[in-house]
């Protein structure tokens, strides 16, 4: 499964700003915890790069040896 599949978002939470005013991104991010900070950048990273468990293995490689 997953992450994604478990993440609802707040839609509650949505609000209108310009471009000008300052961003309050930094003080909500030092407020979370380290792990909660992991966890959201593992989250981003799924939904960018997607998740497959069966290519999370490590890959193996192939060498072509020339016999004497």
């Amino acid at each position: 499964m997953k992450v994604v599949d478990f993440v609802r978002m707040d839609r509650s939470a949505f609000s209108v700003r310009s471009l000008s005013d300052e961003p309050d991104e930094k003080a909500y991010w030092r407020s979370r915890t380290p792990l909660e900070r992991l966890e959201a950048l593992e989250l981003m990273r799924q939904i960018i790069y997607g998740y497959d468990p069966a290519t999370t293995r490590l890959q193996r490689v192939l060498e072509v040896v020339e016999l004497e």
